[in-house]
């Protein structure tokens, strides 16, 4: 069977490998600081089903038997653990778009930005990484499906947002390129508060041409062949 967008195949071995890179990452976000407990959650997709992180369990405590999976119609398939109260907003990515990978933290800085500007101001080039200026979706309690709406309208044309007085959500081809993105949203965000702390002196910010310019030279970044 050939290898999925989400980095494994559907069988039981694919999906029990998804499940522990999914866990693996889990775990990341926590050792990097981007969650405190069990807040926030991750996701992957291996085509119609989608693997989820549990509600309330620590991430250190999950093993391979705690596998929690769902259809795209939200009806649990496997585990018995049940899914994060955030299983609506990942369903409504997977749904909107191509992603195949989706990591949800309250990481600080990101959070912080989060109540005080409807969008982040462009503060750095790497805005370009998450498609763009990265818009703030409006507040709405956690778990529902207006969040979920929100963030859609947040999301589009973007790969990752803000979500406002709560934190973050990005999506990728891979967890890893999910993360990451998680990663440079939290920097971008610390990197705003830092400059905007100074009292004497106002942050300059880029254009909106310039982080496009950004963009395409990112299509031809890295190793290419």
């Amino acid at each position: 069977m050939a290898e999925e967008p989400g980095g494994a195949g559907q069988g039981a071995d694919g999906l029990a490998q998804a499940w522990n890179a999914l866990v693996a990452t889990a775990r990341r976000t926590v050792a990097d600081g981007l969650v405190v407990g069990t807040s926030g959650n991750v996701s992957v997709r291996i085509r119609d089903t989608v693997l989820v992180t549990p509600s309330g369990v620590p991430y250190d405590e999950l093993t391979p038997d705690d596998l929690v999976a769902v259809g795209l119609d939200g009806e649990q398939s496997a585990g018995t653990l049940t899914p994060t109260s955030e299983l609506p907003m990942h369903l409504a990515v997977y749904r909107a778009t191509p992603a195949r990978a989706v990591v949800h933290t309250h990481a600080v800085h990101a959070t912080a930005v989060s109540t005080l500007v409807p969008e982040l101001p462009l503060i750095h080039y790497m805005a370009a990484a998450l498609g763009g200026p990265v818009r703030v979706a409006p507040y709405a309690t956690y778990g529902t499906e207006r969040l979920a709406e929100n963030v859609l309208d947040a999301l589009k044309g973007r790969t990752g947002c803000l979500l406002q007085n709560h934190g973050t959500l990005t999506y990728g081809d891979t967890l890893a390129a999910a993360y990451d993105r998680t990663a440079q949203l939290e920097w971008l965000c610390r990197v705003w508060l830092t400059a905007s702390a100074h009292p004497h002196h106002t942050p300059k910010l880029l254009t909106r041409d310039q982080v496009r310019e950004v963009e395409e030279k990112l299509r031809g970044y890295g190793q290419q062949g």
